[in-house]
């Protein structure tokens, strides 16, 4: 039986006889290229942030999955999302970060668009001299939108166009999180933190899912809050993740902190909770910031992972946003040392996937659920069709 299409079944039992994913998931790129078409380009990814395009008129290209994006801040200051092509002969249309001062103009045969995907020029199309042909209609030929979503800041993108409502998709964990359905604002540039990961996506799911890890990864978080504070958030099918109970607010060097977000009910005084939003965005909402980490995977063993941190008002303290993005860079960076030493480990033949703590892992248990459900039910439809 070859890895793409393995048996799965052990993975899909209960955390307590459960096995994990099997090596290929990790290790065979024939599997990843199958996990970017079911698992990423059937669902809804995130893809980027907002902020990435501040103002009108502002451009940014992005390869995803191997394809070749756009997203644009249109004149109306709607930010959409386009394949970075021209109709005519699919040159690629923005090869860097600018303003579009006029139209977005192919740099091969000078098509012009606009903003808002519309072909508004097509110079010499019908001859020297002749910018029209009755061959070829122009309201037809606009940029590809790529159906997209914006939730807190955050840029989802459903490549495939099939995947359900944002909404639907994601009803359960918005209904979690309805009180952080508020308008966020981007820390700017001091608060990006990215790393190129030697690993597979899914691995850093995983060890976002829990906190059995968090006395031996990361014992300064864990001086406060602490192992036992901590507690599973488990939707089978839907989302999983941990929460804690003490969230300590940081503060600035005169006592200042944070502004909370508004009208936060008491649980929020001292929890914070980490949820994927699957399948490779992972946020944190706390009281006073949250954060958005967008995993880009490369191939598959690297991932460029990069995390956003996010505000309840733009007059925020510089010293202050310079402190907590250095407290979650140290968070972020211990991490890497476990991914990446779980993606050399999948490179061992005696490995089966490893078990499951039933206490401790049934979060991680229920990503490997999700991933193996979705896996062979695209492999169901590719075999049907």
């Amino acid at each position: 039986m070859s890895a793409t299409t393995s048996d799965l079944s052990a993975v899909k039992q209960p955390v307590a006889t459960a096995n994990g994913l099997p090596n290929a998931h990790y290790t065979d790129p024939q599997v990843f290229e199958l996990e970017c078409d079911r698992l990423l380009k059937q669902k809804w990814a995130g893809l980027d942030v907002a902020a990435s395009v501040p103002e009108v008129g502002d451009a940014k290209p992005i390869t995803f999955l191997g394809v070749p994006l756009l997203i644009v801040r249109g004149r109306d200051d709607t930010v959409r999302v386009f394949q970075n092509i021209c109709r005519h002969r699919g040159m690629v249309l923005v090869d860097a970060p600018r303003k579009i001062e006029g139209a977005i103009r192919c740099p091969y045969h000078s098509w012009c668009y606009g903003t808002d995907g519309r072909l508004v020029a097509t110079p010499h199309v019908g001859g020297p001299g002749q910018n029209t042909h009755e061959a070829i209609d122009r309201s037809t030929l606009g940029l590809i939108e790529v159906r997209s979503h914006i939730w807190n800041g955050v840029i989802f993108v459903n490549i495939s166009g099939d995947a359900a409502p944002f909404e639907e998709e994601f009803a359960e964990l918005l209904e979690r999180w309805r009180e952080f359905e508020v308008p966020v604002y981007h820390g700017g540039q001091d608060s990006i933190i990215r790393f190129d990961l030697k690993s597979n996506w899914k691995l850093v799911i995983e060890n976002y899912c829990e906190s059995y890890h968090l006395p031996w990864v990361h014992p300064g978080l864990n001086s406060y809050s602490r192992l036992e504070d901590h507690y599973h958030i488990e939707e089978p099918g839907k989302f999983s993740g941990q929460g804690t109970y003490v969230y300590r607010q940081i503060e600035d060097e005169d006592g200042s902190k944070f502004p909370d977000f508004p009208d936060l009910s008491e649980k929020w005084d001292t929890a914070g909770e980490y949820i994927t939003f699957l399948p490779n965005v992972m946020v944190g909402v706390q009281r006073d910031h949250m954060f958005a980490i967008i995993l880009k995977p490369e191939s598959v063993d690297r991932t460029i992972e990069t995390a956003h941190l996010f505000y309840a008002s733009p007059q925020t303290s510089d010293s202050l946003r310079a402190k907590n993005a250095e407290l979650w860079y140290v968070v972020f960076e211990e991490d890497i040392m476990a991914v990446e030493g779980m993606q050399i480990g999948r490179n061992a033949p005696g490995f089966d996937g490893g078990r499951f703590s039933p206490a401790m892992d049934g979060p991680t248990h229920l990503f490997h659920t999700w991933v193996a459900e979705t896996f062979d039910a695209g492999q169901k439809l590719a075999a049907a069709e």
